[in-house]
């Protein structure tokens, strides 16, 4: 017997088994009105009500339906009331500039965009046949309407197209089927023991990779989503005091900011013995997962995947095997990317670089047939990341694309010099990244500047590319040169670059 696997079958699930049950604390701070607590029953209704108000809109399935917001009950009833229904929803990182937004709407053929109160103003330059500010169209899009149409279910149709910074100034559409998000949720969800008994705390942006296939996992469970909008270290540790909270993810960045606030934190710290912190984007220092395991008392899981993976490709959890070693190296072992998932298979080329299979890889670039060639070609998915394995754990070693991890986000190093190269002062210019204990990697400007430029300084520069990028990709440190090492054919020797920086290190990934 065949079934078709979708994301709704998580939903269901829900409704079915734990209708009563408070399923989303909604973010009591925020611009719109907050849904505050809500049921798996009024999840699915509300769910039920956003597919029937599109049904209405003429919205068919298939078409794409843009959100741009930061997390919320609504975004995360979005996920179900628009793929749910044969719709294909596109998360779009709120912190990008509006005109990399417009070009993510444009390119995906978004019919339909809903935008955070907070940035209203996108509407002004961003348009879609039907748009909406969350929290302002509530009565029109979850109000109690009759059952949508019936959508039969295929695994195979894209549920969501989540749009990644790769290594061109592009971003590229990343195809994901109901299949790929049901399998790396479920599998996600069982290596990382998500039960009923589970709150979850939304650390993780909703958009980044569909917050990892977390809405869906904690749904299917039957657990409690505890809605975050802003990061903050100390709120973290609050929400753990105050939710009973068991699990997150996050990026080194978020790890950062709670040891932070735990050395100035009155009393025992919550969650300690009970939460699990789930973390990927680089791998941070082997002393950060110490004191994430000694300081705050809570587990320390480590993941390895991209957005074109869904995400999950590696996880490294403590095992049995490592409890008689030094804490010391079980945080080493601890800060490999991982054994294989279930499911999951992991080679290394002969040129070094992180190959894998996988149910949940991406199904094609949205509209880019050329770099889905590329991704694909012999039907592995290739990582540009290079590595070793090492016990049959993966260890990353460098990044093989130009592409720099900061705070969990990439960040594209042409974009970057693009930018910058529009600022009429700068002749050359090379983006790398260095090593950062907050940020995991620092997006750094080697900027050669026109000798007849005048006074032009590291501040002048930043608050240029703010003009052009989003604050995360805007350079943090800007160093003048005389010159930038080449080839001899006028290439740019980025390794050289990096070296002095990464000197002494064990990874040319941080």
């Amino acid at each position: 017997m065949f079934f078709p696997l979708t994301v709704r079958d998580f939903l269901d699930r829900a409704v079915t088994v734990y209708p009563e049950r408070i399923g989303v604390v909604d973010e009591p701070d925020q611009p719109a009105p907050s849904w505050g607590e809500v049921t798996y029953a009024e999840l699915g209704r509300r769910a039920r009500s956003q597919a029937a108000y599109l049904d209405d809109l003429g919205v068919p399935q298939g078409a794409r339906v843009a959100i741009v917001s930061q997390n919320s009950a609504r975004l995360l009833a979005s996920f179900f009331g628009v793929s749910g229904w044969g719709r294909i929803l596109v998360p779009i990182n709120f912190r990008l500039a509006p005109a990399e937004i417009a070009y993510i709407v444009e390119h995906s053929g978004a019919e339909v965009l809903m935008v955070d109160p907070e940035i209203r103003g996108l509407l002004d330059s961003v348009t879609a046949e039907h748009t909406f500010v969350l929290g302002e169209d509530d009565e029109a899009m979850w109000a109690t309407r009759g059952e949508p149409e019936p959508w039969e279910g295929d695994e195979s149709a894209t549920a969501t197209i989540n749009y990644t910074s790769g290594t061109t100034a592009r971003p590229k559409g990343v195809q994901l089927t109901h299949r790929n998000l049901w399998t790396n949720a479920s599998i996600f969800g069982w290596q990382t023991s998500i039960s009923d008994r589970d709150v979850y705390l939304h650390t993780l942006p909703m958009f980044h990779a569909n917050g990892w296939g977390m809405p869906y996992a904690v749904t299917g469970m039957g657990g409690r989503h505890v809605v975050i909008r802003k990061i903050d270290g100390a709120e973290i540790l609050r929400r753990v005091e105050r939710h009973g909270v068991t699990v997150m993810c996050a990026a080194p960045a978020v790890v950062q900011a709670v040891l932070d606030a735990a050395k100035t934190w009155d009393g025992e710290i919550p969650g300690r013995d009970r939460v699990r912190i789930i973390v990927a984007g680089a791998p941070p220092p082997t002393r950060t997962i110490e004191r994430v395991r000694g300081e705050l008392g809570w587990e320390f899981i480590q993941i390895y995947g991209l957005t074109e993976t869904a995400p999950l490709l590696t996880m490294s959890r403590m095992r049995e095997e490592w409890d008689d070693l030094e804490p010391l190296e079980q945080a080493r072992l601890l800060g490999r990317a991982g054994a294989p998932a279930v499911g999951v298979r992991v080679m290394i080329d002969d040129t070094g670089e992180v190959l894998a299979q996988s149910n949940h890889n991406l199904e094609a670039y949205w509209d880019n047939p050329e770099s889905t060639a590329v991704a694909l070609a012999d039907g592995w998915f290739h990582t540009g990341d290079g590595g070793t394995i090492e016990d049959g754990h993966l260890v990353i070693a460098d990044r093989k694309k130009d592409v720099i991890i900061s705070g969990g986000e990439n960040v594209t190093s042409i974009e970057v010099e693009d930018a910058l190269m529009l600022h009429p002062a700068v002749r050359e210019v090379a983006v790398i990244g260095i090593p950062d204990e907050k940020w995991g990697e620092l997006v750094t400007a080697l900027v050669v500047l026109d000798p007849d430029a005048g006074e032009v300084g590291e501040g002048d520069l930043i608050a240029h590319t703010r003009q052009h990028l989003a604050g995360y990709k805007c350079p943090k440190r800007i160093e003048f040169r005389e010159e930038l090492a080449r080839t001899a054919t006028g290439k740019l020797q980025k390794f050289k670059l990096r070296a002095p920086y990464w000197e002494g290190q064990q990874r040319q990934v941080h």
